[in-house]
């Protein structure tokens, strides 16, 4: 009787499968975590959009102070509305250019003119929306001012209003949202430019989101 344990062993052991090896099992894992990524950065961008307002607010409750994001003309044009209109008793217009005076500003909206030798500040040193929060909270705790109405953009204001309530957790934010009619959010997916503003925006907010939650003390 021939025996064949031992070559049968071999044999057996010859025609198992081979375990994967690490770094296969690590590549995988990197493609199922950036696939992961991507559905949640999309799902979260349609969220960012489908939030954003598309058409003007009518009314809105009046406050202690406006402050106004500059960045487009109709922002400022909105701001000095709601200030006529009695809605807030001073005016911010923060990030303006630093050559730039309250008099060349009043010149462009002579409707207006009246309220810039009495009602209204302008801040020269923001840069950018961080900026904009900050200048505001000075502004704001200055005045004693416990409310507020934000002018910005419609695609701006989620990033505005972010950087705002962090750095006035104790004052009454009520946005006022600029529609303009160059950025149609309701048929982002018709304009590559307006779409590439969107998402760039989309990740700026996730940004200054992820930022603001930082153990950091105030500016």
């Amino acid at each position: 009787m021939l025996s064949v344990g031992p070559k049968t062993a071999a044999g057996d052991a010859g025609m198992r499968p081979k375990a994967p090896r690490p770094w296969w099992r690590a590549l995988r894992l990197a493609l199922v975590a950036v696939c992961l990524a991507i559905v949640l950065l999309a799902a979260g961008f349609l969220w960012f959009v489908r939030m954003l307002p598309v058409s003007e607010v009518t009314t809105v409750r009046s406050a202690d102070g406006i402050v106004v994001l500059t960045g487009a003309a109709l922002r400022i044009n909105d701001a000095l509305t709601l200030l006529a209109a009695g809605r807030g008793r001073r005016l911010l217009i923060t990030g303006v250019n630093p050559g730039t005076r309250a008099r060349e500003i009043s010149r462009l909206m002579p409707e207006h003119r009246r309220w810039f030798s009495c009602c209204i500040d302008l801040d020269h040193s923001a840069t950018n929306t961080i900026g904009n929060a900050i200048e505001a909270r000075r502004w704001a705790k200055a005045r004693g001012f416990k409310s507020l109405i934000v002018v910005t953009s419609n695609f701006h204001m989620p990033r505005a209003m972010a950087e705002l309530g962090h750095q006035l957790p104790d004052v009454a934010l009520t946005p006022y949202p600029v529609v303009s009619d160059k950025v149609r959010v309701e048929n982002w997916w018709s304009s590559p430019s307006t779409g590439r503003l969107l998402f760039f925006e989309y990740l700026k907010y996730i940004v200054a989101g992820v930022r603001i939650r930082l153990p950091l003390s105030l500016a």
